[in-house]
């Protein structure tokens, strides 16, 4: 069984929790979620910022591996990822997206929580993830999820700056995470 974060629930019907003073909801994206997640998305840098259309087939295509958080109504964050079509043991998490309205406060660690703990992730055994060398907050996000599950998470060259991106991007650091499922 995985160790997960989980806020008290509001209700027994709902999945609305209450972090401190504040009404959370954690659920899978819509396809209305689109254009919400896709203006959240520009609002967090370093983050890529890729087409609506991209974030509409994510909200949709792709829901039952990501999720979105609300506060009182309002997006505060949003997790991208999917089971590798070749390894359906392996999550891949996209991207990670919170407001700056609302770091600080342990969200992109739920929301993370939160995926792994939907029906039909019982068979995912591992994480993984890139990560550009300076962003902090990713960083710290997965060798927290990593210390977790046992700290024997593996770090390599996915995507080079100069062989694969020709000097146009930063590398992306590959985050490979085996999750201990008795921690």
């Amino acid at each position: 069984m995985l160790n997960r974060v989980m806020s008290t629930p509001a209700s027994s019907t709902s999945n609305c929790k209450r972090v401190e003073e504040e009404l959370w909801e954690f659920r899978k994206p819509s396809l209305m979620d689109g254009d919400n997640v896709y203006e959240l998305i520009k609002r967090c840098p370093p983050l890529d910022t890729n087409s609506a259309y991209c974030n509409f087939l994510q909200s949709s295509h792709f829901n039952n591996t990501c999720v979105v958080a609300q506060c009182d109504g309002e997006m505060a964050g949003f997790i991208s990822a999917y089971i590798k079509p070749d390894k359906p043991n392996e999550l891949f998490i996209w991207q990670v997206a919170v407001s700056p309205d609302y770091r600080g406060k342990g969200l992109a660690f739920q929301m993370l929580n939160e995926i792994l703990m939907r029906d039909g992730m019982e068979t995912v055994n591992v994480i993984e993830t890139t990560i550009t060398k300076d962003n902090q907050g990713s960083w710290a996000l997965f060798r927290k999820l990593d210390r977790q599950h046992g700290q024997n998470g593996e770090v390599s060259t996915f995507l080079d700056q100069e062989k694969h991106f020709k000097g146009k991007h930063d590398t992306e650091y590959l985050y490979r995470i085996p999750l201990n499922l008795n921690a």
